[in-house]
């Protein structure tokens, strides 16, 4: 009895998908069509990428608000190299990039942002929220330097196809989340590392115990966080033919959302990678129906925050429970 009480638990994110897409589509005939299904697929690609990178965070009991800078920042780089390539004045050198070049340069640079996260995590005991925090000033200064404040925009046919293309009837976006999924899924569930994460986040000082090397599992997992975010990034520059200097404003609100409405605990050791996804959808779907419904801008930010509210407070209950 008691195990059935736990699954029904970890179906309640899905319930709630499934609800509110009847919800959604009684409400409005645009809703269930498929040109606005794949819409909504290709939208939430985003913020499942992000969002995977912030599940392995959250799951060592940290946080990482800086997702949404490195986001723009890598886009810029990627676009910024691929169009006007790297010119080095002090040596009168120009270097020209190819695609697959800009985009390895771009996530390399969103690995090493998301180390250096960790190295002040790990290394100065910067609590996780301070660190995140300062990271996503600095990178959005990055961002605004490198762009001079201005979008880089007419990046072409092959790089929009990133985020535009279709391949095998069903949009780029949605493979690229496909295989980010699939390889955190078997990551998280069929690596050593993957569970020691879980071993972190729920209890550290036994894991250090154990002879888990602690600071190198969470440096590894904010450099993930930041490499995903680069490959969000990416998708989000060739969607819009466009590097913008303000490009993930809110993003990492999103990202948490996600993570804590797919039933992943804050406090760390509880949740999957399955759940956020679940989560993301969750967003998805009420971004893309409020919209649809014509609810006002303000009141989707509002309506966003009471969703993120109820879903901690069920968690927090479950806990205590």
């Amino acid at each position: 009895m008691k195990k059935q009480k736990i699954d029904i638990s970890n179906l309640q994110p899905l319930i709630a998908l499934i609800l509110m897409a009847v919800a959604m589509t009684m409400m409005s005939d645009h809703f269930a069509t498929k040109d606005n299904l794949f819409n909504v697929a290709r939208q939430i690609s985003v913020n499942i990428c992000i969002s995977v990178g912030m599940t392995m965070v959250i799951l060592t009991g940290g946080i990482d608000l800086s997702v949404g800078s490195i986001l723009a920042f890598t886009g810029a780089v990627a676009a910024g190299l691929f169009k006007n390539g790297l010119e080095i004045e002090g040596m009168n050198l120009f270097v020209g990039t190819t695609l697959f070049g800009a985009i390895c340069i771009a996530l390399v640079v969103g690995v090493f942002l998301g180390w250096f996260n960790g190295l002040m995590i790990t290394k100065f005991k910067v609590p996780p929220f301070v660190a995140t925090l300062a990271m996503l000033t600095i990178a959005r200064g990055l961002t605004m330097l490198y762009t001079k404040g201005f979008p880089i925009t007419q990046l072409g046919g092959q790089f929009n196809y990133i985020g535009t293309g279709w391949f095998l009837g069903m949009p780029m976006p949605v493979w690229i989340s496909i295989v980010v999924i699939s390889v955190s899924v078997f990551f998280m569930n069929k690596t050593r590392t993957g569970r020691y994460i879980y071993a972190i986040g729920g209890n550290e000082r036994a894991a250090i115990l154990s002879g888990i090397k602690v600071n190198k599992v969470k440096l590894f997992v904010y450099m993930i966080a930041g490499a995903l975010a680069g490959i969000g990034g990416l998708l989000v520059t060739a969607r819009l033919d466009s590097a913008q200097p303000n490009a993930g404003m809110g993003y990492e609100l999103d990202s948490i959302a996600a993570v804590v409405i797919g039933g992943t605990s804050l406090s760390g050791g509880k949740g999957s990678i399955i759940g956020t996804v679940i989560g993301a959808g969750i967003i998805g779907v009420l971004n893309n129906g409020l919209v649809l419904l014509n609810v006002s801008p303000f009141w989707q930010q509002v309506i966003k925050g009471l969703v993120i509210l109820l879903a901690v407070i069920i968690d927090k209950i479950q806990k205590e429970k």
